[in-house]
């Protein structure tokens, strides 16, 4: 199996999982008709960041990789937050921590299937990589936003700013993953951008209910 082949394989299971997770927070939040965010939501969003991490660079894609890797510190904290890290078992919490940093040992050493030293030399238009890292930036502030929002709350919660910033970095990823030809990029944010659409107009109808 080729590297590309490779990565796109572990890139598709991922948005896979991905979006399997929206479906459940979406499926909830829609039959309690508010929106709500199940400990399973954060569970699945760890394994599928890792494995993010893993095509990122696979693909040699500093965007994809930096945002990955601030989101997965941020998906265990979220567990932290909910009370559920401990519960998980001790070798799953160890390997949380190990896998991403030997993964990313390997990948500065480098070998023949990726390195450190071919991502630096990539060729990716100037233009393309700032809107991709201005989109994955605004994409990582929603978790940087419900980070702070759920420590001052003393739990994990998903306002409506997280919703609204998480529509306009969706649609801005959608743009470099066309200008990327990045079908897995394209697969993981179409979906989303419409639940995250979804969750506003939710948010909006709950909060309108509470000051009636």
């Amino acid at each position: 199996m080729s590297t590309q082949t490779l990565a796109l394989a572990i890139g598709l299971i991922s948005q896979l999982l991905f979006s399997s997770r929206i479906v459940l927070q979406w499926v909830q939040s829609e039959r309690a008709r508010r929106v709500l965010v199940p400990t399973l939501f954060w569970q699945i969003s760890l394994v599928s960041s890792f494995m993010m991490i893993v095509y990122g660079i696979l693909r040699h894609d500093p965007v994809i990789l930096g945002a990955q890797i601030i989101s997965y510190a941020i998906y265990i904290r979220n567990l932290q937050l909910l009370g559920e890290w401990r519960k998980l078992h001790g070798l799953f919490r160890a390997g949380a921590y190990a896998f991403p940093l030997a993964m990313l040992a390997w990948f500065a050493v480098g070998n023949q299937h990726f390195s450190l030293r071919s991502m630096l030399d990539a060729r990716i238009p100037r233009g393309v990589l700032v809107l991709g890292a201005v989109g994955q930036t605004i994409f990582l502030l929603r978790f940087v936003y419900q980070w702070l929002y759920s420590e001052r709350k003393g739990e994990s919660v998903l306002p409506l700013g997280f919703w609204v910033v998480s529509f306009v970095g969706s649609v801005l990823i959608l743009l470099y993953a066309f200008l990327r030809v990045d079908a897995v990029l394209i697969l993981g944010n179409v979906f989303g951008t419409v639940v995250y659409a979804r969750n506003i107009v939710l948010l909006r109808r709950e909060q309108q209910a509470k000051a009636a």
